[in-house]
């Protein structure tokens, strides 16, 4: 994933969770605020109650490859950050993947109705 699709600066998290919108399922949550830019951007956070540092980063990568591979899941314009719950260390790609996707699913319909401008 492009460096320009990540969202780096703390400022830019605290925006996304105070003012974002967000949904829960069993292995992440998921939190979007509209920016004001063309492109979207992701934010990744695995906590330590996960594990050591491999495994969280792991996980990291395996959300960066799953918004890679299917960026038309999300919008233009919207922030996203998604962050892992416990248990998603014992899942496999392809339920990380179908779990992400159910979530991306939801939101967008809950974004398009809330964030229209």
């Amino acid at each position: 994933m492009r460096k320009k699709f990540l969202i780096k600066k703390n400022s830019d998290y605290r925006k996304v969770y105070s003012c974002g919108v967000s949904l829960v399922n069993r292995y992440m949550v998921i939190f979007v605020f509209k920016n004001n830019l063309v492109n979207k951007r992701f934010g990744f956070s695995v906590s330590k109650k996960i594990g050591k540092a491999v495994k969280r980063n792991f996980i990291r990568r395996r959300f960066k490859e799953i918004c890679r591979l299917k960026e038309n899941w999300f919008i233009n314009g919207y922030d996203y950050i998604f962050i892992a719950r416990k248990g998603i260390d014992g899942i496999s790609y392809d339920l990380l993947m179908s779990n992400m996707e159910k979530l991306a699913y939801r939101i967008s319909k809950i974004i398009v109705g809330k964030f229209k401008t």
